[in-house]
């Protein structure tokens, strides 16, 4: 199976890493997908016309992938991983993940099509011991009025080496002037698909053809409805 963009982004900076990281996995009873756990938190950004320009994402990962990614990276040693110091993982995580569309996709109506967005904005990787959450803002190429058609916003990994979630707390919000009569609200994940998933071995996911979108039924999304 292609690598996703996180281990693309991994093996760019620290390729030893990735491999112990791999061993522990393969000697692992449970080593199937996935193998990285984050927490989403989105906001949708709105124009001054009323119309979305582009999404706000903060992506927490889980303590073992944050403990691999900034292996190295205190320069100064003196134990406070700063912005300027992470900027190179984040700079490899953006870059890396525009191979994959940064895992997010924007529909308008029910075209299939996710629309195209532009070169990732505003972004940056902060630290709170033992995680780390890396921001960015992803502009749309062309500004969307989501009052004729419902707009939806998924964030998920097609081949599901990545597990994301939305947060208990604050999971979306929204900036800059939203139509009056419009609303955001989360969709349900499919809870029977992701217990389903727990009884998949990494044998099934090895065997995935590299244009397949599995990960796609554990999409988090977003909704953004108005009325008409």
């Amino acid at each position: 199976m292609k690598p996703t963009a996180l281990q693309l982004g991994i093996r760019r900076r620290q390729i030893g890493c990735l491999c112990a990281a791999v061993a522990l996995l393969a000697s692992s009873p449970a080593s199937a997908h996935p193998h990285v756990w984050a927490t989403v938190r989105s906001e949708i950004v709105f124009g001054p016309d009323h119309k979305i320009i582009g999404i706000r994402q903060a992506w927490t990962f889980d303590e073992f992938y944050t403990a691999m990614a900034i292996q190295g990276l205190d320069t100064n040693g003196d134990g406070v991983y700063s912005k300027e110091e992470l900027a190179p993982l984040a700079k490899v995580n953006v870059e890396s993940l525009h191979e994959f569309g940064y895992f997010t996709f924007v529909h308008f109506g029910d075209d299939n099509k996710p629309l195209p967005l532009g070169a990732p904005k505003d972004y940056w990787v902060e630290y709170q011991d033992p995680v780390s959450t890396l921001h960015f803002t992803l502009p749309l190429k062309t500004p969307l009025d989501p009052r004729p058609r419902p707009v939806a916003v998924d964030v998920y990994d097609p081949t599901f080496f990545v597990a994301f979630g939305f947060a208990k707390k604050d999971p979306v919000k929204v900036s800059g002037s939203i139509p009056a009569d419009c609303k955001v609200e989360l969709e349900k994940p499919d809870a029977e698909a992701a217990a389903d998933a727990k009884a998949l071995t990494e044998a099934f996911f090895s065997q995935l053809g590299p244009n397949s979108n599995f990960g796609s039924q554990f999409a988090q999304t977003v909704n953004i409805t108005c009325k008409k």
